[in-house]
């Protein structure tokens, strides 16, 4: 397993759209178990492939307190939503130390293969609905902070740029 390096915002290839996977083999298997390695490493919750400069349909997440129970969703899609909707505090590890209020789904169901390549529809809610919701924005080349108004964009955006000159020296 390998640590993977993590896209920061505002970098351009987070805004690319993952295409779907044609089959799960060998380099799918070691994809899953590098982004798992970086996700516990960075002390997330999930991870998208697009935010490891891989633009490919997968996700792996990973809510519960004990971290040992990781789920991988390889070709998400949306197959319900609940119709209520609530804010959320979320947090990114391609926008580091960036917190604000989202929108999302109270519930969704999304059908997607797992790390064997089985097709299997999972119902969450809470936490889990949040972060499939947030890892399959990234799928679509979209960042959290894009649902923030313009101004706050901005801040954040200024930000993350100057924390990276900042690492360059």
């Amino acid at each position: 397993m390998a640590l993977l390096s993590i896209l920061r915002y505002p970098d351009p290839c987070l805004n690319k759209i993952a295409k779907p996977i044609a089959s799960v083999d060998a380099r799918i298997v070691q994809l899953v178990a590098d982004m798992l390695e970086t996700m516990y490493e960075a002390k997330g919750i999930g991870l998208a492939a697009t935010q490891v400069d891989v633009h490919e349909r997968l996700i792996v997440i990973d809510v519960s307190e004990e971290r040992d129970q990781p789920l991988v969703l390889i070709n998400p899609q949306l197959v319900w939503t609940s119709p209520a909707t609530h804010i959320n505090e979320e947090g990114c590890l391609s926008v580091p130390g960036i917190y604000d209020g989202v929108e999302r789904f109270d519930a969704v169901h999304v059908q997607a293969q797992d790390a064997r390549g089985v097709l299997r529809t999972i119902e969450a809610d809470e936490l889990l609905a949040v972060c499939i919701q947030h890892e399959m924005d990234h799928l679509m080349g979209k960042v959290f902070v894009e649902y923030l108004s313009p101004l706050k964009r901005n801040r954040i955006k200024k930000k993350m740029l100057k924390v990276q000159r900042e690492d360059a020296l």
